[in-house]
């Protein structure tokens, strides 16, 4: 699929049930099922309005929201029944992209799952998506980038079709994490993610101001899908203030930044994307094209830097009990980067217990290719390598979790 060029994307679904019924309590892939008129509405309005893709209604449609609101055993049921009301929406005319979105579940320190419990959850619902005859996904309003990563490894282990990945920020670009979205662009498009793009959050205006950040770091294509304006609550009820041909006159402003897919989040509706429609007619939408000046983008879990590929890596941290505390101290004594050797899967382990107090960029030394694998699993930024593995087991993992060679 190509993605050069202003496709354009849905708008709310949240908010345009509300005002077809639905009353935001409970789980709203269940009372669709109940009521599948009203997506079928909604959809049916944004591809008469000009949407080249919709989202399947499976927002809420993993394991751990379904189990949160008492349904067990039900995920490729609640998704395959959701993206057939929305292939019959599309009718041929749109792309149906199968959504999947956060599980609210943390890692340590700040939650207790662990990085293998995303990714089986996530393969699971994207193993229904795929069954359902999605043309594309879509990974959206992530906050962290733990369950990006996974929902993109998981995606990629049951299919090779487009994935966009999209997250969601405040007014100074971070997560709710404090990841900065540039750092989450280098770790996701290392991954291989075909489009990334920020949704939700804010309104048009600040989302671009991120968009221009974004920019110079981009290799793929971007995406924007931003709120109808920065909500407000008035007499108890959440408020958007940006009608549609203000939403719509930052468009133009997004293509020049590398923008190639545009929609609408909480608050838009189907006149929001006929505007878009209409002011990205005759654009072209063109593919960045990033000057790194010799440079290496590589990213911790929480910033993106530049590195100089003269700098020699450090001498490496070994794995163990001490990790954490000799990472702080590298780090508070001015180290431009770190190096950590991990030759087993006990090193590893120890490594995938210190990854997140890594705040620069990361050499990985290692000889051994299962250690290494684990390393990078667990690695929630985008690291480079040091050692004597060759192409044959390194090309694999740069494809798979943006490794630098």
């Amino acid at each position: 699929m190509e993605f050069y060029f202003p496709a354009i994307l849905d708008g709310a679904t949240g908010t345009e049930l509300q005002k077809l019924g639905y009353t935001g309590g409970g789980c709203a892939e269940a009372w669709l099922l109940e009521h599948p008129e009203a997506i079928l509405e909604v959809q049916r309005g944004y591809v008469e309005a000009g949407s080249n893709i919709i989202y399947t209604p499976t927002f809420g449609a993993n394991r751990v929201k379904l189990e949160a609101n008492g349904i067990f055993n039900r995920v490729e049921e609640f998704n395959l029944r959701l993206a057939a009301l929305s292939k019959e929406a599309a009718a041929g005319r749109a792309l149906v992209a199968g959504d999947i979105a956060p599980t609210g579940l943390f890692l340590a320190p700040l939650g207790t799952a662990s990085f293998e419990e995303l990714v089986e959850i996530y393969a699971e619902q994207a193993a229904a998506l795929e069954k359902a005859g999605v043309d594309l996904f879509v990974i959206e309003t992530m906050m962290t980038l733990p369950e990006a990563r996974a929902a993109l490894l998981a995606v990629r282990s049951v299919s090779r079709k487009p994935a966009i990945v999209s997250f969601t920020c405040d007014e100074h670009g971070r997560t709710l994490t404090g990841t900065d979205v540039a750092a989450a662009l280098v770790v996701m498009q290392g991954m291989g993610a075909d489009v990334f793009g920020l949704n939700c959050s804010v309104g048009p205006r600040e989302i671009l101001a991120q968009i221009e950040r974004l920019r110079p770091w981009a290799e793929i294509p971007l995406a924007a899908k931003p709120n109808a304006g920065i909500p407000r609550v008035v007499e108890g009820r959440t408020v958007y203030d940006c009608p549609p041909e203000e939403f719509a006159a930052h468009a133009r402003g997004f293509a020049a930044n590398g923008v190639a897919l545009f929609g609408g989040c909480c608050g838009t509706d189907a006149s929001h994307i006929a505007a878009l429609r209409s002011a990205l007619a005759g654009v072209s939408a063109a593919p960045p094209a990033p000057d790194f000046g010799g440079m290496i983008p590589c990213a911790s879990e929480k910033d993106a830097f530049l590195l100089d590929p003269a700098l020699e890596p450090p001498e490496p941290l070994d794995c163990g009990d001490g990790l954490p505390d000799d990472i702080e101290d590298a780090q508070d004594e001015g180290a431009e980067a770190l190096a950590v050797r991990v030759e087993t899967l006990a090193d590893a382990e120890s490594f995938a217990d210190a990854q997140y107090a890594v705040r620069v960029p990361l050499f990985i030394e290692s000889g051994d290719a299962a250690a290494l694998e684990a390393a990078l699993r667990a690695y929630q930024g985008r690291a480079i390598y040091s050692g004597s593995l060759g192409d044959d087991v390194l090309v694999p993992l740069a494809e798979k979790y943006g490794l630098i060679i």
